[in-house]
């Protein structure tokens, strides 16, 4: 540690300035031991993996998944594995930091010069996908659908409640139900992070349970050969012909080229939904930021000496430290750290990353097993086209049953998340504010929470607008284009932070530095080919 970097402070606790002068110094404490591991301690495992993993099988798994499997089959979920490799191994170095300092990444990423003001302006640009509310907008598709017994159209009329209501009508109501109700949680449980577990923890029960119990009952050996393949297909694209009814429609490039045949003509209507994709799979854009702070709420590593978010119910006893605190390097706080990073490996190994493959696999399953390959579907056409051949599987006894269940589950998977969304979204920008801005940095700690509901009110506001404006696959493609070019430049700036910030014994390995690069150029490119697709549709 660079002891001439030690501040001076009115204070009786030494504080360690490093990075833009514009931050507040970190302060100086003791890494706390962490708990031995063993079958005694397996409870130290449910942390922000579980959070994380169950709110992972979101809109990217439930929509844009069974879109391109119903056509192309499991041959692109390539793309999935390359998506959540990459998100662990940033996951895993988002949570390094905050394990030294207490403090989640993107308050990190605004202790680098230039300053955070620049830093503010660009993630204002980057995180804009976060604050479109097409998860609600999703939602409202399936629990209509299964209100009136079919996917609602929007000129026909229904009769719900005794009263006779539009499809249109029905959708706009509901999504403005479910985005304003799916907020209440973050309102109460002392913790917000304990409620984001709660919500979370039912979910996957539910949603999991179903889709094993499905898999178990009416799935195929073929089925899970051609999905667990697909994970490693890497280079399977969509071509423009080349198939039929029967056959997927795909190349894969390298082949292509081995065999002189060129490169394959892929087919451009299909790449802003592949990027989705791989986009939402595991997590997507900044969302994964959130690990780092759930390292925190766990207290885990420093992070039990800072204090968490408190909600506005039930958290008047709670805070938040202004700004982080660190520990001085010993053989004993080396040692230690290492037990803490094994938390977080094992967390992000056994939980985040199954969880992840688990929440894609599943849903692909039911479109490849129950639809024609090459089917033709947009949004929740696919969902509806599923739930069909299930209830036709399923047999005239459990068939309606089944439909129905299929549909609620597609509401119980996207319902939780737009929590979760919203949450993750205010997480970053209350804290990075909370320590960042000075006027902010003289309030109590205590008021954290207070900061935290006037964003809920403000994003509230904004979702409702646009949920008034534009439909759920426009938001889903523009919020993946943005996601993607976040993530990306983010797995630049964290390797930036880690080298500069952290003492040279904390530092990422090279292998771990190159996945962060490697997984930049990645997420980058997804981002150009998304972006050059929406673009081709504005044009036309």
């Amino acid at each position: 540690m660079n002891e001439s970097a030690l501040a001076t402070s009115s204070e009786s606790t030494p504080r360690l300035q490093i990075g833009s002068k514009e931050m507040p110094p970190w302060k100086l404490g003791e890494l706390p031991e962490a708990p031995p591991m063993s079958l005694r301690t397996w409870t130290q495992l449910i942390g922000p993996g579980l959070v994380m993993g169950g709110a992972a099988i979101g809109a990217g798994e439930w929509m844009a998944g069974p879109l391109t499997t119903a056509k192309y089959g499991g041959a692109i979920l390539w793309l999935s594995t390359l998506s959540i490799l990459g998100q662990v191994v940033y996951n895993l170095e988002i949570s390094r930091y905050t394990l030294y300092s207490g403090e989640s990444i993107f308050t990190g990423k605004f202790r680098l010069l230039p300053g955070p003001f620049f830093w503010l302006a660009l993630y204002l640009l980057l995180d804009f996908g976060s604050v479109f509310p097409y998860i609600a907008s999703a939602a409202a598709t399936p629990l209509a659908a299964v209100m009136v017994g079919e996917i609602a159209q929007p000129d026909r009329t229904y009769e719900l409640f005794s009263q006779s209501i539009t499809g249109d009508a029905l959708l706009r109501t509901l999504r403005y139900v479910l985005f304003i109700g799916m907020m209440t949680p973050l309102l109460f449980g002392g913790k917000v992070y304990n409620s984001l577990k709660a919500l979370i923890s039912v979910k996957i029960l539910l949603v999991l349970g179903f889709l094993i119990l499905v898999a178990a009952l009416y799935s195929t050996m073929e089925t899970w050969i051609e999905i667990l393949s697909g994970f490693v297909k890497f280079g399977s694209v969509p071509v423009i012909g080349g198939g039929d009814a029967d056959q997927p429609m795909t190349k894969n490039i390298f082949v292509s080229l081995w065999n002189g045949e060129g490169f394959p003509h892929i087919d451009s209507q299909m790449l802003a939904i592949l990027g989705a994709l791989a986009a939402i799979s595991g997590s997507g854009g900044l969302t994964n930021t959130a690990i780092s702070s759930y390292t925190r709420d766990q207290g885990w590593g420093m992070g039990a000496n800072v204090g968490v978010i408190p909600s506005m119910i039930g958290g008047e006893n709670m805070q938040l430290s202004h700004t982080g605190m660190v520990f001085r390097i010993t053989a004993e706080s080396l040692r230690r750290f290492k037990g803490w990073y094994r938390y977080v490996l094992r967390d992000q190994l056994a939980v985040w990353m199954p969880a992840c493959f688990v929440g894609i696999a599943l849903p692909c399953m039911l479109s490849i097993q129950f639809l024609p390959r090459n089917t033709q579907a947009k949004d929740w056409e696919a969902a509806a086209l599923t739930a069909n051949g299930l209830r036709d599987a399923a047999g005239p006894v459990w068939g309606q049953f089944m439909w129905f269940a299929v549909l609620f589950c597609g509401f119980l998977v996207l319902a939780p998340n737009i929590t979760t969304t919203a949450e993750n979204a205010l997480r970053r920008w209350v804290e990075v504010s909370w320590t960042a801005l000075p006027p902010l940095r003289r309030w109590d700690p205590h008021r954290i929470r207070t900061l935290f509901f006037g964003t809920l009110c403000a994003y509230a506001a904004f979702g409702l607008v646009s949920l008034t404006l534009w439909d759920s696959v426009r938001l889903l493609k523009w919020a993946a284009a943005l996601y993607n070019a976040a993530m990306g430049f983010s797995c630049w700036h964290v390797l930036a932070v880690n080298l500069i910030l952290l003492p040279r014994e904390l530092r990422p390995n090279w292998f771990l530095r190159i996945g962060l690069f490697l997984g930049g150029v990645f997420f980058m490119g997804l981002s150009v080919i998304s972006g050059y697709s929406i673009w081709n549709e504005v044009v036309k």
